[in-house]
């Protein structure tokens, strides 16, 4: 066992404390800074996605618009990749945190980290089979 001395400076206060105990510790994961999010639109319309073909890469925060400029509900399912990312606003997701519930002209940002590189599946459940299907890579 060993034990690690952390000098911090007067007047840091707890804010400070906490930051230099976070980089001290090893395995400590630092969080996603939000604001330095990278855009990206996904637009669904009845039934498709643009672009359909998603690429991110690990450990970079998006911000994904999703914009639904059709006539139908449509849902943005990920499943998979939500469960290797961290969600930097996972209320924007539905209960059992696999998609995003859109109306019909209605925008949502999703706040996306994937943590894990690898091909994850990209559909609408209700419209999956008139081809509203498509990917995402994360490098």
């Amino acid at each position: 066992m060993f034990t690690r001395t952390v000098r911090i400076r007067r007047g840091l206060g707890a804010l400070g404390l906490i930051g230099a105990v976070a980089l001290s510790c090893p395995g400590t994961a630092v969080g996603a800074d939000w604001a330095q999010a990278k855009p990206m639109t996904v637009v669904t319309r009845d039934y498709r996605f643009k672009p359909k073909h998603l690429q991110f890469r690990v450990n970079v925060p998006y911000r994904v618009h999703l914009v639904n400029s059709g006539k139908e509900t449509h849902e943005f399912n990920a499943a998979e990749l939500f469960k290797q990312a961290e969600l930097g606003n996972p209320e924007v997701l539905n209960a059992d945190k696999s998609e995003v519930l859109l109306q019909p002209g209605e925008q949502k940002d999703l706040l996306l980290m994937p943590t894990k590189a690898g091909k994850y599946k990209l559909f609408c459940p209700d419209h999956d089979f008139a081809g509203m299907t498509g990917d995402i890579t994360v490098k």
